[in-house]
């Protein structure tokens, strides 16, 4: 991974977007992003859509489940766990780089 991509991993793992930023920045409706956050799929910070706030995690997050969606006509459900497993391998692997393991 070069240094800008870095740089850049980090800047979005502190980011606090709206959700017209989220949308922007996945290229989504916010008709999609509603109905996964109505469903429990995506989290957010914030009471209401106008308030609502995403972190680069659910950026990210937000990425992988559409993709999932339109590459494999899945269902916003399987796409929210192929999202989760995919978290859940990268974080036992940073665990394993922390351990010196990998």
């Amino acid at each position: 991974m070069r240094d800008e991509d870095l740089l850049i991993a980090t800047l979005l793992e502190d980011a606090c977007l709206s959700l017209e930023e989220l949308c922007s920045a996945c290229a989504l409706s916010q008709d999609w992003v509603e109905q996964r956050v109505r469903e429990g799929l995506l989290p957010i910070a914030g009471e209401t859509p106008g308030d609502w706030r995403f972190s680069g995690r659910d950026l990210r997050r937000a990425r992988v489940m559409r993709q999932t969606e339109l590459d494999f006509e899945a269902a916003p459900e399987l796409a929210a766990l192929v999202a989760d497993l995919m978290e859940e391998i990268e974080a036992l692997r940073a665990r394993l780089r922390r351990a010196g393991v990998a």
